[in-house]
């Protein structure tokens, strides 16, 4: 991995002379300083970028191709089988992005540059993890959104401006929630290999446990009930529903054996399972920060 030099970072973070200026405008300088550095990184290596949105692109158009001629009634309401893999593409181009956001912070770690962090004259010490959050975030959103232009051009679709709106917020609870959990893992994990191995465990399955590829009402119940329980779903349902047009936070979108959710329900839980994740990893951070 590429790092940016001492005397570069120390250039880039406030000194620390004038007693009047802000926590928050320090904080926001460093937190800056820091991003900038990941989209250096970027820059200098935009496989990752390239990579995030080629594989789901594949996804998109060898599958829509695969079941273009699924019989009717499988889908709800008459929808395309394009149509209805989008929202699912759209969902794991986020969540593969957000689940690596561990592997800059592991890589870090394992090259001492998080060590030259730790002694810098930092204002404060979370502007490593609001950096790492930024910089996900920003990355899971601009794939997404190549993956929704694509999709659009292929036929597929393109929500109206409320329903673009819903895709959004929907997106970033999920890469919040994600993001977290990857990056207690990142300090958590011995290193790069451990942390590897988690990630490619746990994305296919997750999503092949989700309604990404099929309606629950088209699984066996014990798979049904997974994809229920999946956050994947969770955040999959309220973006198929803002793409089939008319959309209200009140209607159902998804009909899970334990019973019905609404699309607001299911931005609560997505909204939940985010805060929950960064309060579980909060004393992890403050050990290994500290």
């Amino acid at each position: 991995m590429t790092s940016a030099s001492p005397l570069t970072l120390n250039a880039a973070l406030p000194d620390q002379g004038p007693a009047q200026r802000s926590a928050f405008a320090d904080l926001s300088q460093e937190t800056l300083a820091l991003t900038r550095r990941l989209f250096l990184q970027l820059a200098r290596r935009p496989s990752t970028l390239v990579a995030g949105v080629l594989q789901p692109l594949i996804w998109l158009v060898l599958f829509g191709a695969l079941f273009a001629k699924a019989p009717e009634g499988l889908l709800p309401d008459g929808m395309s089988y394009g149509r209805f893999l989008g929202a699912g593409v759209i969902v794991f181009t986020a969540f593969s992005a957000a689940l690596n956001a561990g592997l800059p912070v592991m890589f870090d770690r394992e090259f001492g540059f998080l060590n030259r962090l730790l002694v810098a004259p930092l204002r404060s010490r979370s502007s490593i993890v609001l950096a790492s959050v930024l910089y996900i975030t920003s990355l899971s959103l601009v794939q997404s959104l190549a993956i929704m232009v694509t999709a659009s051009l292929l036929g597929y679709g393109w929500p109206g401006g409320a329903g673009l709106l819903l895709v959004l917020v929907t997106l970033l609870l999920l890469v919040f929630a994600v993001t977290a959990l990857s990056l207690g893992l990142a300090f958590t994990l011995p290193g790069h290999i451990e942390l590897i191995a988690v990630i490619f465990v746990a994305n296919l399955p997750l999503l092949f446990a989700s309604t990404a590829l099929a309606p629950i009402s088209f699984m066996p119940t014990w798979l049904g009930w997974l994809a229920a329980l999946n956050p994947l779903t969770f955040a999959i349902e309220p973006i198929r529903a803002a793409y089939a047009g008319s959309f209200s936070l009140q209607a159902v979108v998804l009909e899970a054996p334990y019973g019905d959710l609404t699309g607001l329900a299911c931005l609560g839980i997505l909204a939940a399972l985010a805060i929950g994740l960064f309060l579980l990893i909060r004393p992890v951070l403050d050990r290994k920060l500290s």
